[in-house]
């Protein structure tokens, strides 16, 4: 099978269960939004909730995928960059215990990247996100070269606003004869930059991940079917997740819907389209059809919103 190396902004999820709304008031953030803060507010925040006995977790987009993708048996990699730090640490200990490549450069400077994630009773989240030393990932040491050819490099969409590292990734990647799938990440970035990003897609992608927000601000249409055969225009795979309905995929002339299990309860749904595309890749690196791999996606994604945060210990997965 494909090896599976993720890259991206490498962030320590930091927990607050069961935050009131009184609580995100105070701290002048809007319930269910992402909100960058700085160095001060980052240690400020972190002394404010220390008495919430928050609850620590690897986190970061593309980190999340292969972190369950390791759970799942494949074989995995990770690229992204943290401070030599306690976060830091945890970080790169978690790549460890799973059994995947550990590609972290450890910078000497700075902080490891931490989002804050308040979670509500109804599994909605909100985050403050301080990206530290995340950002800092040097193109020049990437290494892509020593996978083979027709391995997949996993990116997420929060490397878009760095325009010339992301497209230089992809570059390389290519360049390797690696396959790159690409998730969207949030629908304020397909939004902010359109164009670029449909770019990245037609050039760069072979597989492509968005939510039903993403997928609409790429495409710029409402009508879904529209926006599945826009996305698949510019790539091989197009999958478009839609919430509690269900997942869309696309390969050339063939399409395939799976609906979700409508008496799954939201614990937490971070990660949740994270979990999905690692549920999918796996599916699609043993060889499944199209609509095996949505199924697998939908079912490894309902296993983390059934838990606080990504730390699970284990996947069940479908039967071929």
């Amino acid at each position: 099978m494909a090896k599976i190396i993720g890259i991206g902004n490498a962030l320590v999820d930091i927990l607050v269960p069961n935050t009131q709304e009184s609580l995100l008031a105070d701290l002048h953030f809007g319930r269910g939004g992402m909100w960058h803060i700085d160095e001060g507010h980052y240690v400020a925040l972190s002394r404010r909730i220390a008495p919430l006995h928050p609850v620590r977790a690897t986190g970061g987009s593309s980190a999340n995928t292969i972190h369950a993708l390791s759970l799942m048996g494949d074989a995995t990699a990770y690229i992204g960059t943290v401070a030599d730090d306690d976060n830091g640490r945890f970080f790169a200990r978690c790549l460890e215990e799973r059994g995947i490549e550990n590609r972290l450069t450890m910078s000497a400077d700075g902080r490891t990247g931490v989002a804050t994630t308040f979670v509500m009773d109804d599994g909605e989240r909100t985050f403050a996100t301080f990206l530290g030393v995340a950002p800092r990932i040097d193109t020049t040491r990437l290494g892509l070269e020593r996978y083979d050819a027709g391995d997949i490099l996993h990116v997420e969409g929060y490397l878009v606003q760095e325009y010339d590292n992301i497209e230089e990734i992809m570059r390389q990647a290519k360049a390797a004869g690696l396959r790159v799938s690409f998730d969207l990440a949030s629908y304020n970035i397909v939004r902010a930059h359109r164009d670029f990003v449909r770019y990245l897609v037609r050039e760069y992608v072979d597989i492509v991940f968005a939510n039903e927000d993403e997928a609409l601000a790429f495409a710029q249409t409402p009508d879904m079917d529209a926006v599945v055969n826009k996305l698949v225009a510019t790539t091989d795979i197009a999958v478009v997740k839609v919430g509690k309905r269900g997942a869309h995929a696309a390969q050339g002339d063939l399409r395939a819907f799976a609906p979700a299990r409508p008496d799954i309860v939201a614990t937490d749904s971070t990660a949740a389209g994270d979990f999905f595309a690692a549920g999918f890749l796996h599916a699609l690196n043993e060889g499944c059809p199209i609509i095996d791999c949505l199924r697998q996606g939908g079912h490894v994604a309902q296993q983390v919103i059934q838990v606080l945060g990504t730390r699970v210990d284990g996947l069940d997965l479908l039967a071929d």
